[in-house]
């Protein structure tokens, strides 16, 4: 029954992912289309962050 749940759980949070992916990627794209930003802003962004650690992100979001 525990294994059940899990892989029930799986399969959510797999959803939820999808949708958050795609609603992130429709935020860009329609930010794109109004000239609003360029895509290689975003990547720049991605990429700069990466690069820093998680303590760093939250600090540099406040």
């Amino acid at each position: 029954m525990v294994e059940i749940d899990i892989l029930a759980e799986l399969s959510d949070m797999k959803i939820i992912d999808y949708r958050n992916t795609l609603t992130i990627v429709s935020l860009i794209e329609v930010l794109t289309e109004k000239g609003i930003i360029c895509s290689n802003d975003v990547a720049l962004k991605a990429q700069t962050l990466d690069a820093i650690s998680e303590e760093q992100i939250k600090i540099h979001t406040i």
